[in-house]
């Protein structure tokens, strides 16, 4: 779309929630922004041209309410800018290819657009690859293409043909939001706190369910998914649409959960129980779907969760990112308990320990603390503890919180594994972010929320709903509710070893405690069982060895070892494993 003045032409991509807001702004300093006389029509897109005109870029997207990536050529300039929103959602891939004269800069939404090009190149980083083999995605500013990166969150770049070395910068920054936050806390009763968040979350939710589609949420009976939901269904004149799927295996299905507090909140709720065959059935579309490799196995029931709520609507709100603004994952936890105890114990006592644990099989702890977790309080139940030993027992030889949580977020160590490869350094390993005043938890925190969340959890939401045409939207990534669960202490968010307090006190005015209460699941599949079962045959073949010999990504050893533990029982290393085979699929693909 170009402008009114034909200054400025935009590829736009997303939604600006608060775009009416600034219609109204534009009109108060006495400017439609379309030099014309009057709109044209009601898109936000026309909104964010319009303040490009009057304000400029970068003054626009700060004042903007949303999820987007954009692309918009400055006619009069002769520069093109790109820009991300402030934590991610949207994704944007960009860079030169091709040589000399014939070289040109490209950029899109998706690796698969660039790919089409004739100067693409797609050659494989074997650095990047270190990467994915580490944390199971590619973190930006890396992509699985050398030349190729993926523009951070909160930034807007610039380039021209007389300036071809982009030049970026950040307009907003989840760090400066953190060390500001903790800086400044609120100070006010914990239930005037509660309060605040319950406006800020609510007004969040209401501006995201605006639109003249069909709408619903995912649900998963979880405290996020069911906090926002429950605000949905407080400001709704109609049951929202809820969605969830249910799988038969033990540990794995939520769905009862979820039908509990749908009842409760009167939502018109769909469930679907997934088969075995109907999950693996996903599995060779993953390569497309994802247009790099990406390995978080919670990909396959986030499709079809999407595909089902597709069936109903084309817009669908979700709970993400509530662990990393309130203190949810089971890893915050176990650093607040645990690291001042462990780091005063002696190295070689601690390694005694790590080889006892790891001396039973994650099945064989299973069974053994199965009874005793029947009488232990709900809180501390632990859904597949037997795994969790094993990924704590990890962190045992940690010198440092920094270094226990590389532990916790690391798969293979890379080095000597992939072949020609080199790690590159990033802000979990080699590069120090400085986080002033912030304690062990709130550092891991928001070092989840400037990685993890957006190039894990928001590359799955957002490549799994896209896949079905659908658009999810996260009320929690409203830049005013992420500013505000920064400045709440640590203690509203922590509390007696239980995360998300002050979130779960928003929910509980909606739904009952006993309906919530109950050991976090997580989203995913059972990949360890069906990599013994139905996928062996398919596994096998892509981790033949002569295979990954003549293919020279891989040093064949380490894999067949944890491959073969894997069949016998004696080990569970499918998310080893998963990660070797979601690149060997990527890469037939191609």
């Amino acid at each position: 779309m170009a402008c009114a003045t034909d200054r400025y032409v935009i590829a736009f991509n997303g939604e600006i929630y608060n775009h009416l807001d600034l219609r109204a702004e534009l009109a108060k300093v006495g400017t439609d922004g379309t030099g014309v006389g009057g709109w044209r029509g009601h898109s936000d897109t026309e909104t964010l041209l319009a303040g490009f005109v009057a304000w400029g870029i970068k003054a626009t997207v700060q004042r903007c309410t949303g999820m987007f990536a954009f692309a918009v050529w400055d006619r009069k300039e002769r520069v093109l800018t790109l820009g991300r929103d402030r934590l991610g959602e949207k994704p944007l891939y960009y860079g030169w290819q091709g040589r000399g004269d014939n070289s040109c800069f490209l950029f899109g939404s998706e690796l698969k657009a660039l790919k089409v090009h004739p100067a693409f190149a797609a050659v494989i980083n074997r650095d990047a690859l270190c990467l994915l083999m580490r944390h199971n995605y590619i973190p930006a500013p890396h992509s699985i293409y050398r030349g190729i990166y993926k523009l951070q969150p909160g930034s807007l770049l610039t380039v021209s043909l007389e300036r071809r070395e982009p030049i970026i910068e950040s307009y907003w920054s989840l760090a400066e939001v953190a060390v500001a936050g903790n800086r400044s806390p609120l100070v006010s009763s914990p239930e005037a706190m509660v309060d605040q968040l319950e406006v800020l979350l609510k007004s969040a939710v209401r501006q995201q369910m605006m639109g003249d589609v069909p709408l619903g949420a995912f649900l998963s009976g979880g405290i996020d998914s069911s906090t926002v939901v429950a605000l949905m269904q407080a400001q709704s004149d109609r049951p929202v649409k809820t969605f969830t799927i249910g799988f038969s295996e033990a540990g794995y299905n939520e769905a009862v959960h979820a039908k509990a507090v749908a009842r409760h909140l009167g939502t018109d709720h769909s469930e679907m129980y997934v088969s075995s065959q109907q999950a693996l059935d996903v599995i060779p579309r993953l390569p497309g779907l994802y247009c790099e490799p990406f390995a978080d196995s919670s990909q396959i029931p986030t499709f079809l969760v999407s595909q089902l709520a597709r069936q109903q609507v084309t817009v669908s709100l979700s709970g993400d990112a509530g662990d990393e603004l309130f203190s949810g994952y089971n890893r915050y936890v176990l650093a607040s308990k645990l690291w001042g105890g462990i780091s005063r114990l002696p190295l070689g006592v601690r390694l005694m320990a790590k080889s006892a644990i790891r001396s039973l099989s994650p099945d064989a702890w299973n069974t053994l603390l199965g009874p005793v977790q029947a009488f232990a309080p709900a809180t501390l139940r632990q859904a597949n503890i037997g795994d969790k030993l094993h990924k704590g027992a990890g962190v045992l030889h940690a010198k440092s919180i920094d270094s226990l949580y590389l532990e916790l977020v690391s798969h293979w160590e890379p080095d000597g594994f992939v072949i020609d490869g080199q790690e590159p350094a990033t802000s979990l390993h080699g590069i120090p972010l400085l986080l002033p005043g912030l304690d062990a938890v709130q550092r891991m925190m928001a070092l989840d929320a400037m990685t993890y969340l957006p190039d894990d959890i928001l590359v799955k939401v957002d490549r799994a709903a896209m896949g079905v045409s659908l658009e999810g939207r996260v009320p929690f990534l409203d830049h005013r509710v992420v500013e505000f669960a920064w400045r709440v202490p640590q203690a509203m968010k922590l509390r007696d070893g239980v995360g998300k307090w002050i979130l779960r006190q928003v929910l509980y005015r909606h739904v009952p405690k006993e309906l919530i209460e109950r050991p976090k699941m997580g989203f995913g599949v059972p990949i360890d069982t069906w990599l013994r079962g139905p996928l062996k045959d398919w596994a096998e073949a892509l981790l033949d060895e002569g295979r990954l010999r003549r293919e020279g990504f891989f040093n064949p050893a380490p894999i067949r070892i944890k491959w073969a533990e894997h069949l016998s029982g004696k080990r569970n290393w499918q998310y080893h494993l998963w990660d070797v085979l979601m690149f060997q699929a990527w890469l037939e693909d191609q």
